[in-house]
């Protein structure tokens, strides 16, 4: 593994010293996300996915330290031989998925709402720097501050400051029960109902929103997840119809994986909203995180909704590009303040921006 290492830093080297533009790849699966991929021939793959396999794993200590090419399939197949698993519940888009694209796009699924985000769980990092050295940051363990905010700041940065090419993540427990139950609700109804179960004991791990054939009502799917007697209780405050464990686990994988009949819809947005904040009246819609976040498909006018959702607190992303104008960017437009403090990050890490240009965003 080292010479495969060794060779990708060469890569970088060379194409520094040619200013010849970078385009890193583990297994492919994510390349739609972000801004669109240059057709200009002048840039050039660094394709990661060689640089695979467990570096070490401590179950008693919830520690698991991988290459960046490693499949995400192999790690959650390892760690559930141990009844544990990734609490932020990653999309995997299929077996090709690896943990560095996982962490570079910084996406949490389903049970992000109650456990955390993919960031919470990055401990440490070795990152393949723009002059063909490989830095490392944080650490094996929560306590560990020095480097921990560089190791999260990497997470979601979609490769624009260098090439992950070694992750240290927390991991947890599976949850000893999980169940199912399904509302009929309209969507403000279910908005307003997820706000009220926040400031109650309830074991909610997911939650979810699909509007039905008509538009107008919905079902509210929540999945309950802890020890027994907990799920129990909480099932019977919640009510509703309860699905079988098999139904449920195809319902909240589909969601996960986006798999899900409603994720072929295009163009489709992500839209990250504050807790509480109000339905949109937009529509097909789907609903994640108690409505902090909102997946809204088809044609809409860029500009008219990332303003709406702005004065609402959050953010708009178009998540996926095709029927969309070529001109809108992917990502919600930053405040000048904060575009400078992402440019001087740019400059500090890749002074000759070779990384992933403007995959992130146009300036960077």
């Amino acid at each position: 593994m080292e010479f495969v290492l060794s060779e990708l830093c060469e890569q970088v080297v060379t194409a520094r010293a040619a200013q010849r533009p970078l385009l890193i790849r583990g297994g492919g699966t994510r390349l739609f996300y972000g801004g669109p991929l240059p057709a200009d021939e002048a840039v050039s793959w660094l394709d990661v996915s060689a640089y695979q396999g467990v570096v070490s794993y401590e179950p008693s200590e919830l520690v698991l330290t991988a290459r960046a090419g490693t499949p995400l399939v192999d790690i959650e197949t390892l760690l559930a031989s141990r009844d544990q698993m990734l609490a932020f519940e990653p999309p995997r888009f299929g077996a090709a998925g690896t943990l560095g694209g996982c962490v570079a796009s910084g996406l949490s699924g389903p049970r992000r709402m109650a456990a955390g985000s993919l960031a919470d769980f990055v401990l440490g990092t070795r990152l393949l720097s723009a002059d063909g050295n490989v830095l490392r940051f944080g650490g094996e363990v929560m306590k560990n501050v020095a480097g921990y905010d560089v190791s999260r700041l990497l997470a979601g940065s979609l490769g624009v400051l260098g090439a992950l090419v070694e992750v240290s993540l927390k991991v947890v427990p599976r949850p000893h029960r999980e169940a199912t139950c399904v509302l009929a609700l309209d969507e403000t109804s279910a908005l307003n109902l997820c706000l009220r179960w926040r400031s109650r004991p309830l074991p909610i791990s997911a939650t979810a929103w699909v509007a039905d054939a008509s538009g107008v009502g919905g079902k509210l799917s929540v999945r309950l997840s802890g020890n027994a007697s907990a799920v129990r209780q909480g099932l019977e405050e919640i009510g509703g119809e309860s699905l079988s464990d098999e139904a449920a686990g195809a319902f909240w994988l589909g969601l996960r994986d986006q798999t899900h009949a409603f994720f072929r819809q295009r163009p489709l947005w992500r839209i990250v909203l504050p807790a509480g904040a109000p339905a949109l009246g937009l529509a097909p819609v789907l609903h994640e995180w108690g409505g902090s976040l909102r997946w809204l498909a088809g044609p809409h006018d860029a500009a008219a909704l990332r303003d709406r959702v702005q004065t609402l607190g959050g953010s708009a992303c178009l998540y996926r590009h095709e029927g969309a104008p070529a001109d809108v960017p992917a990502f919600h437009p930053l405040a000048d303040g904060v575009l400078q403090i992402h440019r001087r990050l740019k400059r500090e890490f890749d002074p000759a921006g070779i990384f992933n240009a403007h995959r992130l965003y146009p300036e960077l």
